[in-house]
């Protein structure tokens, strides 16, 4: 009974410490992630970079985690499927050359974009 309580005890643990993060799948460019938030109902979706050039970025700066993905949905325009997003690129522990010490680095675009991976006919 005590093993039983215990690992339902460490179990909680964990989910609480991991209550915060949210579902990332592995994706080889941006676009997967920009079209699940496109359909999402609140126009977010979030992703992990894999493949080589991940691999070889995280290497190259000797990084301390996955390049993630976040994009967030600006505006819906009138057009159905289109949308103004965020995409954001992020990650931990990146040593640039010339830096005394790793940081997070993090890059932001804005991009219209609908779900046929064509721009909006208008930004109406």
């Amino acid at each position: 009974m005590k093993i039983a309580y215990t690992a339902v005890l460490i179990a909680g643990f964990t989910s609480l410490v991991h209550a915060d993060e949210v579902p990332r799948a592995p994706v080889p460019d941006p676009r997967p992630v920009m079209l699940a938030a496109l359909q999402s109902v609140n126009g977010e979706a979030h992703g992990i970079l894999s493949g080589e050039i991940a691999d070889a970025l995280t290497q190259r700066f000797a990084a301390t985690s996955p390049i993630y993905i976040d994009v967030t949905t600006e505006k819906r325009y009138a057009q159905a499927g289109c949308a103004r997003l965020n995409v954001r690129f992020w990650q931990d522990g990146v040593l640039l050359p010339g830096a005394s010490s790793p940081r997070r680095q993090t890059i932001d675009f804005g991009i219209n974009y609908c779900l046929d991976g064509q721009p909006p006919k208008s930004l109406k």
